[in-house]
Order: C-alpha cells, then sequence, then structure tokens
C-alpha cells in the first residue's frame, strides 16, 4: 500500500484549473511551494475572533461571505490583527471564494508572511466539495493489484489468477464483444470511501494489453474510444483458477467468498477453468447476476422458495410425472 503524505499547494492550483475546471485566481505573488498535508478543510472565523488554541493551521485555509463580512465590519487597525492572528501560523494557503476581495493592507500581511493567496468565484460549499473531493483523491490509500479491470454491463469485474492462465485473454474477449477496458497487468486501485475502491491503469501502460504468443495490443486504436474507460469502481472479483478436482464449487450460490483489498471485502466468484468453459460469457453472467441482486433478485433464493412450496404442498414426494401437461406443439 502506498499513499501520498503531501502535495504543493502550486500541485493543488493547478490540478484544480486543469482537470477539475474550477477557475481560481492568484491574488498575490508568493511561490506556492508550501505542503498541503491532509484533505480536510478549514474556515477560521474562531481564529480571526482571536481564539487560536484550536486552530488547524495546517489545513488549506477557506473565506467565506462570514470571514469576509467580520472582517469588514471591522475598524482598518482590528482588521490587521484579527488578519494576524491567523497569518502568524504557518498557513498552506489561503482561498477566498463568492468573489469576495480582501482588503490590500491584509493581502500584504499574507504577502510578508509567505503565504499564497487566491480567489474563486464560486460559493463557498461548491467550491469546498470540489477542493475536499479532490484533495480526498491525492491522499486516499493505493495498491497495486494484478489483474485485468474491465466493465460489463456496467459493473467492474477484476480478473484475477496466476499468470499465464488467461485473465487477459478473457478480458480481450470482453471487449471484442463491445465491454470496455479499463486497464490490464497492473491495476491502480484506490480507496475512495470505506467501502468503494476506484480502479485504473497507469500512465505508462494504460490501455495497452500483454497477450502471450501474441504481443503487444493496443484496444484503444484497435478497438475505439468506446472500449475503454480510464477508471472504474471494482464492484465484483472473479477468481480464475485451474479446475482441482478434489475442490468443492459453489453451484447454488454464485457469490460466497470475499476477497480484500485495502481494507475492503468485495465479493468474488471462484471459476474454475476447465477445455471448451466459456469464461467470457461465464464473466458476463456474473455481472448480469450481480446486477440482478442490486435491484432485489436473488435466484438462489427464488429457487429456494419454490422448492420449500413444493415440498410444503406435497409432503409425500413429487408426482411421477415431472411435467403435469404438454401442450399441442404445431410449427
Amino acid at each position: 500500500m502506498f499513499q501520498k503524505e503531501s502535495i504543493t499547494v502550486d500541485f493543488m492550483i493547478r490540478k484544480l484549473r486543469d482537470r477539475v475546471e474550477v477557475a481560481v485566481e492568484s491574488v498575490n505573488a508568493v511561490d506556492a511551494d508550501r505542503e498541503v498535508t491532509e484533505s480536510n478543510l478549514h474556515r477560521p472565523g474562531l481564529a480571526l475572533a482571536g481564539y487560536v488554541d484550536l486552530f488547524t493551521f495546517q489545513r488549506v485555509q477557506i473565506l467565506g461571505n462570514t470571514e469576509h463580512r467580520y472582517l469588514r465590519h471591522l475598524d482598518p487597525a482590528d482588521q490587521e490583527q484579527a488578519f494576524q492572528n491567523i497569518t502568524q501560523f504557518d498557513l498552506p494557503c489561503i482561498i477566498g471564494t463568492d468573489a469576495n476581495e480582501l482588503p490590500t493592507r491584509l493581502v500584504d500581511l499574507a504577502t510578508d508572511a509567505g503565504i499564497p493567496v487566491y480567489r474563486t468565484e464560486l460559493p463557498t460549499v461548491e467550491f469546498m466539495a470540489s477542493l475536499r473531493a479532490f484533495l480526498e483523491d491525492q491522499f486516499a490509500p493505493q495498491c497495486s493489484v494484478h489483474g485485468s479491470l474491465v466493465d460489463v454491463y456496467g459493473i467492474g469485474l477484476l480478473l484475477i489468477g496466476k499468470p499465464g492462465i488467461g485473465k487477459s485473454e478473457v478480458a480481450l474477449d470482453l471487449v471484442e464483444r463491445g465491454h470496455r477496458l479499463v486497464a490490464d497487468d497492473v491495476i491502480i486501485a484506490t480507496k475512495r470511501d470505506e467501502q468503494i475502491l476506484m480502479g485504473a491503469g497507469t500512465d505508462l501502460v494504460q490501455h495497452f494489453m500483454e497477450v502471450r504468443g501474441l504481443g503487444l495490443v493496443d484496444i484503444r486504436s484497435m478497438f475505439g474510444i468506446r472500449a475503454i474507460r480510464f477508471q472504474k469502481r471494482i464492484e465484483v472479483v472473479v477468481n480464475m483458477q485451474l479446475w482441482d478436482p478434489d475442490k468443492e464449487y459453489t453451484r447454488i450460490h454464485m457469490v460466497e467468498d470475499t476477497h480484500e483489498i485495502l481494507g475492503v471485502d468485495l465479493p468474488m466468484v471462484q471459476v474454475p477453468i476447465t477445455p471448451g468453459k466459456n469464461i467470457t460469457v461465464i464473466c458476463e453472467v456474473i455481472a448480469m447476476n450481480y446486477l440482478l441482486k442490486h435491484y432485489g433478485y436473488d435466484p438462489a433464493e427464488v429457487f429456494g422458495e419454490r422448492l420449500r412450496a413444493r415440498i410444503r404442498d406435497n409432503p409425500e414426494g413429487a408426482s411421477r410425472r415431472r411435467v403435469e401437461y404438454f401442450e399441442q406443439d404445431f410449427e
């Protein structure tokens, strides 16, 4: 597992502009090489008022309408004193929202302290949501997983198994059938929430696929943009393994096992590999069955209830005829 410990303010602002498409304007000319070390944000209302005992100065400081109006209602001397209450600390940066502007003398105080100041026209809640989502992504724990990640009917299937068992071939077959490749060989799994894992490929490999005996295949160039995704939530693990005659495999309930990645237990289907078995179709069925269960339909439960009803209605045993009546079949 690996996890970023910090990013620079300059990197954060550039990515907000380029990737998140949030307009952020620089207010003062200060080197933005200060470090941001956590995803939480802070609004320093109490600190401006003078209470700094619990001031989390290591966080990005957001000045919204409340903070700006509080400063504006003070006379110039008190404004400077209130602002010095926060600029005495080593802040990563200050960002004003809702098109609010700080007085020039307060910006000068931040400049003298080496603190970069920015402003945006976005409302405070909207901007904080975008910035917090970006920072949570940057500081989320990650790990690399060997396998293939494919979007099958909107379900993220992670194909795992021993090297050479055919993961890439199955993924290639799924792409040929109209599904979408996220990544092959090396999957970067990112824990975005307590139970949410996002998967993506590396910048180097992206949507290249290595097929033994064939070589490298560029999925995007060969099948087009419709055949790829840059990221997808990992929802079901398909564990491909050689058939073991001494092992008992699931026959009724499709998903019973789990596979743990970054502390998240994912449902896992054990798929034994035998000659002639169509693993691609099985993967499609796994995805569709997961969708059915998501919408409240469990085939195993339906079959079990039907079996219990038959036993309850006919306790002495089934009739000799397996089908009570055949309709006439005319061509």
